[in-house]
Order: structure tokens, then sequence, then C-alpha cells
């Protein structure tokens, strides 16, 4: 289980997080949604000991990201695609990965098979489409068996077959009893893949219920996101969404695979 109980984060002047609390339940999908600059992003780095909470605490399984002793192994993640050294082929980033984290270098095949990447392991990963880039992220994350996923926008660059192929993977993956926790701004993909739903603006919870739950009475689950944030999004004079910190588009500006062993 995730859980999150009284989070608060501010970058400069912006409130970023406030006072958030929430679980993460295993055995189900659970989407995370929020217009831009809702504190998505911020939320799932600071359950990756990526970010320090100015108040609050979040745990994973009863225990800080940071006192884990192999973190890949407990806890899978993807933030950001391009999280690897370009020069490196798709086995050789996942074999450091895996030598890190005393996983056995043969899974380092398995995922590369399980998310199609096994043709394709050879080659430079900085020269990868977006869509093949995603799948190695996912294939990292998915490394060392983990218990717990969290999944930032993982749907990202992926054709209509990659989008089913992640989507059934999540399912598969959460009726194993693991927890998944997924970003998306897709909400009609959100409604085909998660069970359960919690939904943030201007870094406060808005919800915490089930698909089924939030979409009753509206005509579909994103009617029913948009009147549920339609006063928490921040809309600039270009048309963009503006963030905390002032970016558009992210809550922070700037991702990392928090993979390297920790010490306890």
């Amino acid at each position: 289980m995730i859980e999150a109980r009284g989070l608060s984060k501010k970058y400069g002047g912006v409130q970023a997080v406030s006072d958030l609390s929430f679980e993460v339940r295993p055995g189900v999908v659970t989407g995370f949604l929020g217009p831009n600059g809702s504190g998505k992003s911020t939320t799932m780095r600071m359950a990756l000991g990526l970010d320090a909470p100015d108040r609050g605490t979040v745990r994973i399984g009863g225990r800080r990201y940071r006192d884990l002793a192999w973190p890949l192994r407990e806890v899978g993640s993807l933030l950001e695609a391009r999280s690897f050294h370009p020069g490196r082929s798709a086995r050789a980033h996942l074999s450091a990965l895996a030598a890190g984290n005393a996983i056995p270098a043969s899974r380092v095949g398995e995922v590369l098979e399980l998310t199609g990447l096994a043709g394709a392991a050879g080659r430079r990963a900085g020269k990868f489409s977006l869509g093949m880039a995603q799948r190695l992220g996912i294939a990292a994350a998915l490394l060392g068996d983990p218990g717990v996923l969290l999944l930032d926008e993982p749907i990202n660059g992926l054709d209509p077959e990659g989008i089913r192929w992640i989507r059934d993977l999540m399912k598969s993956l959460a009726a194993e009893g693991r927890t998944v926790f997924v970003s998306s701004h897709l909400i009609s993909e959100m409604a085909l893949t998660a069970t359960r739903v919690i939904v943030i603006g201007g870094g406060r919870l808005l919800a915490d219920t089930t698909v089924d739950e939030l979409s009753a009475g509206a005509a579909s689950l994103e009617d029913a996101f948009l009147q549920l944030t339609s006063a928490s999004a921040e809309f600039r004079a270009d048309g963009g969404e503006r963030s905390p910190g002032g970016r558009a588009g992210g809550d922070s500006g700037y991702s990392q695979y928090p993979m390297a062993r920790r010490s306890s």
C-alpha cells in the first residue's frame, strides 16, 4: 500500500501540494488524475524520495522509500521515459540497474521480451522513438518484479497497440495483488483501465473513490472529471497550463529514476 498523510510542498511562492492524504490499495489499478500543475508529479516524486515534503509523510509498505534496502525490488517507477544514458543499449541500461540491485541477469531478457524490446536490445537507447523509450522505462520499472508500481503518463508516445498492451499489463499486475498507481491526462483511458481514482486540483484532494462512483450521474468519467476540476486549472494567456514553479505542462520540470541501491 501507498499511504500519504498531510503531504505539503511549496516551490518558491507556489503551493504545489497542500495537506494531501490518500491511500493506494493493492489488487486494483488506481488512477491519479488532475489538471496540469495540480501536483501529481510532485506527489509521486515525494513518494519516491526525490523531493522532500515540507510537511507530512508518504509511506510505501509502511516505510519511507529512502529506507528500502533494495528499492528496485520493491517499488518500480516510471517518471520520465528518457532516464537513461543515450549511448547505452537497452540491454546495457537494464543490466546496470540489475547489477546495482542484486537482480539476476536473466531478468533483463525477461523484461525485454515482456515489453517487446527483445529485437532492439542491442540498439543505442538514445536512438529510440518516444514509444520505444517508454517501453524501456516500463521494462526498468518491472525489472525487480516489484509489488508496487508508480507510473507517470505511461502511455505517452505509444501507438494504439501499445496503449492496449500497457492497459492489459497494468490490469494483470493488479490482478496478481500488486499496487498499481498510474497518473494520466487521458481520462477516457483511465475509464478503461482503473478501478479507483484519486483526483487532485491545486495540490488538494478532490476525490478518492471508484471510477463507477465518480462517473455516476455524468455522461462519462471525463465529464465528471472536468466538472470536479474546472475551478482548479490555471490557464496562461498563450493557452497552456501553469505548473508550480512557472513551467508549463508539469509539476517540477525534471524527473529521474530512483533506481540506485540505497543504504538502510
